[in-house]
């Protein structure tokens, strides 16, 4: 039996494919990146902590929920748990994925795997390929990558350009940005509504208990409202 092996035939094709396929992603990261880069010099972030986050982390809604607990002085075992939380469900899409891509080696599926995010999965699942390459998920994923890291520094070094009354002003942006992003969702679904609300109440209520004023009571928030919410309001209502 032949042991597993980067697929070479046709190797610069499906990544030119992959990279196509991305090109789209990362248009559309460029100005949440760029808005992660003035957010986290507002949050008194460096430059270098700033592109490091998006090299390692390289999940949008995670680093905006981090930025927001580093200004509430979390820990960094709440900021490390909050992200695990968040990005669980990457490893369902990795499972998935993994079911339709190539026999590839292990190390080349753990760096594609990195690049794993709503919109690459949501690509490379509706791709019209009957199996997919390595060579098209590394193409998707690094363009959609690099965008999303240059540009997070673009935004930290534009806003350090800015006024410093405007830079103060700036921290009002993350609270305007999770309402922006929570909107949209919220009219199509009673479940997304019913969870911020919940959330928020709890939230609330824990920031009068000492030891859950922070970033534990932002974990403790988030799961309580999700397992209450999805066993209160089973199935998908959505308001069409």
């Amino acid at each position: 039996m032949p042991s597993p092996a980067v697929h070479r035939e046709g190797t610069p094709a499906y990544w030119k494919k992959g990279v196509q396929a991305g090109l789209p992603i990362a248009i559309g990261y460029m100005p949440v990146a760029f808005t992660f880069g003035l957010l986290a010099k507002a949050a008194e972030l460096s430059l270098f902590e700033t592109i490091g986050m998006s090299v390692i982390v390289f999940a949008g809604a995670s680093q905006y929920i981090a930025l927001s607990m580093i200004v509430a002085m979390s820990g960094a075992a709440e900021l490390i748990l909050t992200t695990f939380i968040m990005n669980i469900r990457h490893l369902l899409m990795s499972a998935s994925l993994k079911e339709r891509a190539e026999d590839d080696p292990k190390w080349l599926r753990a760096i594609y795997a990195f690049f794993i995010t709503d919109e690459t999965f949501s690509v490379a699942a509706t791709s019209s390929e009957k199996k997919i390459t390595g060579s098209y998920l590394l193409g998707l994923g690094i363009v959609a990558y690099s965008c999303w890291v240059i540009f997070s520094g673009v935004g930290y070094v534009m806003g350090a350009g800015l006024p410093q009354s405007l830079q103060d002003s700036m921290g009002i942006a993350l609270y305007a940005m999770f309402i922006a992003l929570l909107v949209p969702a919220a009219k199509k679904s009673k479940k997304v509504i019913a969870l911020a609300a919940t959330a928020a109440v709890l939230n609330s209520i824990f920031s009068f208990v000492p030891t859950l004023n922070g970033g534990w009571g932002i974990i403790l928030s988030t799961l309580i409202a999700a397992v209450s919410i999805e066993f209160f309001m089973k199935g998908d209502e959505r308001d069409e």
